[in-house]
């Protein structure tokens, strides 16, 4: 058997000791007994979750034993929720919207294929399907692709640009 490769007996047994309320390492000493294998507790562990048996703590009260019909107490830790894989209600909440960063110009609205070498190329548009995008089309800046409000807008505030302005010496290497 190849590591970390469960076969469906064992994920079964897992399953079923699993309800009756064993410990992580009494499942894998019981397994091991039936199955002649050598499941140490954290594997035991790894295989309930990504069965989706493990519950955290805090969603039971450790105070509430769930019984099941016939089966003797279950273990508060060990009780199945039907919606175990569901994000929890906070992360359910809507998002706080955004405060866009905006210019105060009017853009040209250019499409690209009119776009001459000095334009801003700041897009605008593309959000929605099929819509086309279009781009500012002012005056760029110097060692720039934007207008000075929408280079602005592209950096982080105080941050130098990322580009060394000045030629970029190239060395030519030959293959052996």
């Amino acid at each position: 058997m190849e590591p970390g490769h469960w076969p469906s007996e064992h994920s079964d047994a897992l399953r079923d000791y699993f309800l009756k309320g064993m410990s992580y390492a009494e499942v894998g000493r019981q397994i091991n007994a039936r199955f002649g294998t050598a499941y140490t507790r954290n594997a035991v562990i790894g295989r309930a979750k990504r069965l989706g048996l493990v519950i955290p703590e805090w969603i039971v009260s450790p105070s509430v034993a769930p019984y099941l019909p016939g089966e003797a107490p279950v273990s508060p830790r060990r009780a199945v929720l039907p919606n175990l894989n569901v994000p929890p209600k906070s992360a359910m909440k809507p998002a706080a919207p955004l405060k866009l960063r905006c210019v105060g110009i009017q853009p040209r609205l250019i499409q690209l294929v009119e776009l001459e070498p000095a334009d801003c190329r700041y897009p605008y548009g593309g959000d929605k399907e099929g819509e086309e995008i279009a781009f500012c089309g002012h005056p760029r800046q110097p060692g720039s692709s934007y207008c000075a409000p929408h280079a602005g807008l592209t950096r982080r505030s105080g941050a130098a640009s990322a580009r060394v302005p000045g030629p970029v010496v190239l060395k030519l290497v030959v293959a052996a």
